[in-house]
């Protein structure tokens, strides 16, 4: 008897162990659950129902029997029925336009790598039916966020894949290439007359609707908009020693590194001017990038230089007698000059701009939502860097801001 009463003892301690353990598993996963959902949460972008995301396929008439039948006639139905309500769904059947608008189409010029849904955001936020959009996926992006991109260019009939694709490296001529192969298929391929030209990256936004900046467009007059200023002697550097493509170990693996050989001087006696790799540029001065011998002549010159991206355009524009001419002698055009790209670099807050309430990566700011109105008020047209793994609630007041401001300047214009 009192063997089998210590056993039960011993049974009895084992499961109120084993019963205290589980309690503490549950426990640390309701923790684990908790921080999860604080530290990660998905807001939606301004405008998103779930009116359609809960009816079930009957109503959408879907023949389920020609579709296991390989049907491609009920295939290509429900592909164009399923691109309609996603339109609708996100708005892009009722953005209003203007006969203003109408009459000075844009073009853009996408060049992304990641983070499909925020692409989406971009695009959607610089929409209107009479623009025309080209994006350049990286040929190292990921297979899905391929597939996104090629998806949403389905939808639209003025949006396309660039024709050419480049593995893109950061500060290598790549970078640049990815623009211009863009900016040489709207030239070319693109029915629609547009007037001016902006390049994106997948961390921009606009600051603007599509009205206000025709509008502000409109008052350029053919000129060029982008950022241009005489070269400090260290950012000579970059462009008076050949640079190779090498490995490298960190962030970005392949790098141009500076070498010990000396480049020639630029051909055709160009005087150099750097800025950004951000441009605002009028469909003439593209014409004369893509035709002219000076332009081609230069590329092939920097092909081996730092960041042809952020000279390339900034002297081009300074080239006596080329459209939208940026005259030699003109004062710089710094980055707050410009109003191409609002940019908050880490050692001039304070002194010119407030302070960062986000983030920084490579001593840019990527903002937070304390800097909404200082956005919106600046007077730039697009602003980077934005994240939505960083502030999610800026991002989605940006969007709710400028379709107020697009109602608002539809009303302005219609009285």
């Amino acid at each position: 008897m009192k063997i089998r009463c210590a056993l039960f003892h011993k049974l009895r301690q084992r499961c109120f162990l084993l019963s205290l353990a589980l309690l503490l598993v549950c426990l640390l996963k309701l923790f684990c659950l908790k921080v999860t959902l604080r530290n990660s949460f998905y807001i939606e972008p301004y405008g998103i129902t779930d009116r359609s995301s809960q009816k079930p396929n009957h109503q959408y008439n879907i023949n389920c029997t020609a579709i296991y039948q390989l049907d491609p006639v009920e295939y290509y139905r429900i592909l164009i029925s399923s691109n309609l309500r996603y339109i609708k769904t996100r708005g892009y059947d009722v953005i209003p336009v203007s006969e203003e608008e109408r009459g000075f189409p844009l073009a853009y010029s996408l060049v992304v790598h990641k983070n499909a849904a925020m692409v989406e955001r971009i695009f959607r936020a610089t929409y209107a039916p009479h623009n025309v959009y080209c994006i350049h996926y990286d040929q190292k992006s990921s297979q899905s966020f391929i597939a996104a991109m090629k998806n949403l260019a389905h939808c639209f009939p003025n949006l396309f894949l660039a024709s050419k694709l480049e593995s893109v490296q950061y500060a290598h001529i790549t970078r640049l290439n990815a623009d211009l192969n863009c900016l040489n298929d709207l030239l070319e391929w693109s029915e629609v007359k547009w007037k001016y030209v902006i390049n994106l990256c997948g961390q921009d936004f606009p600051l603007r609707p599509n009205g206000e900046l025709v509008s502000e467009l409109q008052a350029l007059n053919g000129a060029n908009m982008l950022e241009t200023s005489r070269p400090s002697e260290l950012k000579k550097q970059r462009f008076r020693f050949q640079h190779q493509l090498k490995d490298v170990p960190y962030e970005y693996r392949r790098l141009p590194v500076r070498t010990t050989q000396a480049k020639a001087p630029p051909p055709h006696d160009i005087e150099m001017f750097i800025g950004s790799a951000y441009f605002v540029l009028s469909r003439d001065f593209v014409r004369y990038v893509r035709t002219s011998r000076v332009a081609r002549d230069f590329l092939e010159w920097s092909a081996d230089t730092y960041s042809p991206d952020e000279h390339f355009w900034a002297t081009l524009t300074r080239i006596p007698g080329v459209p939208g001419e940026i005259s030699r002698s003109a004062p710089d055009v710094t980055d707050l000059k410009s109003k191409t790209r609002l940019v908050k670099w880490n050692y001039l807050e304070g002194s010119l701009y407030p302070p960062c309430t986000g983030t920084h990566m490579r001593s840019v700011c990527i903002y937070g939502a304390a800097e909404l109105r200082w956005l919106l008020n600046y007077g730039h047209w697009f602003a980077n860097k934005f994240d939505p793994k960083v502030d999610p609630v800026l991002i989605k007041c940006l969007e709710e801001k400028l379709e107020e401001k697009r109602r608002q300047w539809e009303n302005t214009v219609q009285n």
